[in-house]
């Protein structure tokens, strides 16, 4: 299939030209348009779990409880001749491809739009590493060989690590990267005790970070959706108290 990715950063939109029989998978809701010639089937799971009813059921609660993402998988097929699809993320921000070859992706929640077929997009044990980072126990780990299309807030940055290469990443901002890397994560103040590191992640309002080690690719995104909820909610009361005349 050929693609163009248009209107980014802000409002980013996919937009696909599929032949007969091709195929692609997206997140439920993410259909923005599509061609008469072209259908849509919605299933459970994410194309993980084996191929019977139980195991994409717990595919799919594993993507949504799990994972962030939604328990159904959209996949559009060029049916009945060629046509055009257009795919767009819930909130404001950029999207970008990224081609799955030697080594799977791990993607933070939510950063999931599409992916071709061959691609499969399951729930992925983040452990404490990804808890402490603000990315949550599970993580999506994306397997296989094809093209997976990220979705961010803000626009997508793409860093290539070479051998040996370190890379220190606030944890609001990492997108998705290449497994295998090595990653820990620490608070960002990396010399002094326990209390002055804290006093200083804490006081900066970095809080925790994650420093990855090359070799590979680390997509970051330029704005933190967390710290853009906070300012909105120091927004609120205020807004209340106009709204009642106070």
């Amino acid at each position: 299939m050929d693609y163009t990715i248009t209107h980014g950063p802000a409002f980013a939109l996919l937009e696909m030209t599929m032949e007969q029989g091709e195929q692609v998978q997206c997140e439920s809701g993410a259909m923005v348009t599509m061609s008469p010639s072209l259908s849509l089937e919605t299933s459970i799971g994410g194309g993980g779990g084996g191929g019977g009813f139980f195991g994409r059921a717990i595919s799919g609660l594993a993507r949504s409880a799990l994972g962030g993402e939604s328990f159904f998988v959209t996949t559009i097929t060029a049916e009945s001749g060629s046509g055009s699809l257009s795919l767009a993320p819930a909130m404001p921000g950029d999207i970008r491809d990224a081609e799955i070859e030697s080594a799977p992706l791990i993607l933070q929640a939510g950063s999931f739009l599409a992916s071709s077929p061959g691609v499969s997009i399951d729930a992925s044990w983040g452990g404490m590493r990804g808890l402490l980072g603000g990315e949550g126990l599970f993580m999506l780990r994306a397997t296989g060989t094809g093209t997976v299309f990220l979705s961010s807030f803000g626009a997508i940055v793409r860093r290539d690590l070479e051998a040996g290469e370190r890379l220190v990443v606030d944890s609001g901002h990492m997108v998705a990267y290449q497994d295998g890397m090595g990653l820990e994560t620490r608070m960002v103040a990396g010399a002094g005790g326990f209390f002055k590191r804290a006093f200083t992640s804490a006081t900066s309002g970095e809080g925790l970070v994650m420093e990855f080690t090359g070799p590979g690719p680390v997509w970051i995104q330029t704005r933190n959706p967390q710290a853009f909820s906070g300012w909105i909610a120091t927004l609120l009361p205020n807004m209340r108290n106009q709204s009642s005349g106070h």
